[in-house]
């Protein structure tokens, strides 16, 4: 069985001094998952996160329904 590697990007809107995360949107046909990782720690933990979850937070965030911090 061959094992895919994550190839983690950033968006294009994270030009805010490095305090970003990286996705890996291409093992969402293979595993279902979206990993998650914080960009200033490339080798520390990573969150694997449900295709669905995933999909409900960016519509939040793009629809602006996550309240307020």
């Amino acid at each position: 069985m061959t094992t895919e590697n994550p190839r983690w990007f950033k968006s294009s809107y994270s030009d805010n001094g490095g305090n970003c995360v990286e996705v890996a949107t291409n093992l969402i046909a293979s595993h279902g998952i979206v990993p998650v990782r914080d960009s200033t720690r490339p080798t520390g933990p990573v969150l694997d996160v449900t295709t669905t979850a995933f999909t409900a937070f960016v519509a939040g965030v793009r629809n602006s329904g996550l309240g307020s911090v």
